[in-house]
């Protein structure tokens, strides 16, 4: 039976390893930089306008949280990265929440969301080298399609997967949360994804 991604529901945020769910069930872990859309692109996966929170500035998502789809797996919102605005402390707290969530053994699938227009930054390389740290099958967004001509698409994406250095068998999901191109895409990725490794 295919993962319902309409059936969601808020579990908890954890802000230390000790509130990591570890119940054995299937976590899709969902990272991003803090203004690349994150939040809309979870949303419009979920069928939801304000599920994911979306902040008036980035950054705002300080925890890592949990939610439960169709009952048999965790969509995981990871705090977003690479936001100048907060203070050393913060970013020393969230990087410390994030390499022990990578280092726990619990993520199943990995989702990254880039933004299309651009050349993936140098916390976006280094996002994906923890995925592939945690020896997990990976799955990129690029999200604002919308933004880019028709003619900018093919280039761009040969951008994102040289410059991530994605391997075989890693997806590339052309993405725009604001139309909803790419969602399907997506959707059917993560399912096959997730079959594969449950």
């Amino acid at each position: 039976m295919e993962l319902n991604f309409n059936k969601v529901e808020f579990i908890r945020s954890a802000v230390k390893p000790a509130d990591f769910l570890r119940d054995g069930l299937p976590q899709l872990a969902f990272a991003g930089r803090s203004n690349v859309g994150k939040s809309s692109v979870i949303n419009r996966l979920v069928n939801r306008k304000n599920f994911a929170r979306v902040g008036a500035s980035p950054g705002k998502t300080s925890q890592i949280n949990y939610f439960l789809l169709d009952g048999r797996a965790y969509l995981v919102d990871l705090p977003g990265y690479g936001y100048a605005k907060v203070s050393k402390a913060e970013r020393d707290r969230w990087g410390r929440l994030m390499e022990n969530y990578f280092a726990s053994g619990l993520i199943t699938l990995g989702v990254m969301i880039v933004d299309a227009r651009h050349k993936p930054t140098a916390d976006d390389v280094t996002m994906a080298g923890w995925f592939y740290d945690a020896e997990c099958p990976l799955a990129v967004a690029a999200n604002k399609l919308d933004k880019l001509k028709k003619s900018e698409i093919e280039p761009n994406l040969e951008r994102i997967r040289e410059t991530l250095d994605l391997r075989e068998g890693d997806g590339l999901i052309p993405f725009s949360a604001e139309r909803g191109d790419g969602k399907e895409q997506l959707i059917a990725l993560l399912r096959a994804m997730l079959e594969v490794e449950v």
